[in-house]
């Protein structure tokens, strides 16, 4: 069984940085689109950036500078890491890592496409 789970959430400043952590156990395939989303309470889950099999990235738009996203680990337990530098409190949210068996070339942003999610971590951007 598939199990993401996330850490590294907290409170910051304007113009801080957080790295989240995403621990991936029990994915045995070579394919798929793995990476963060991030949900306000009362909005619908965004994606932020995800990664295929090839690593190949796709990255928010709006986020793209701010928020770097990287692969470490071994091939049993990967972990995925997303460093969030200059953070604002628009940036204020939970973060989820979510995953998929789709892979390269099919990778998007789009939270549907993503059956297997963490519980998620709260990042909280405030003076």
């Amino acid at each position: 069984q598939v199990h993401l789970e996330e850490s590294g959430g907290g409170s910051v400043q304007p113009g801080g940085s957080l790295r989240l952590s995403c621990v991936v156990s029990g994915y045995a395939d070579n394919k798929y689109c793995i990476g963060w989303f991030r949900q306000v309470p009362g909005k619908e889950i965004e994606g932020v950036v995800v990664r295929d099999q090839l690593g190949g990235m796709l990255y928010s738009d709006p986020l793209k500078g701010r928020f770097t996203l990287s692969l470490a680990g071994n091939k049993t337990k990967p972990v995925l890491y997303l460093q969030m530098d200059n953070l604002k409190p628009e940036d204020t949210a939970t973060y989820y890592c979510a995953l998929n068996a789709i892979g390269w070339p099919r990778c998007t942003l789009t939270p549907g496409s993503y059956e297997t999610w963490g519980q998620g971590t709260q990042v909280t951007v405030s003076s």
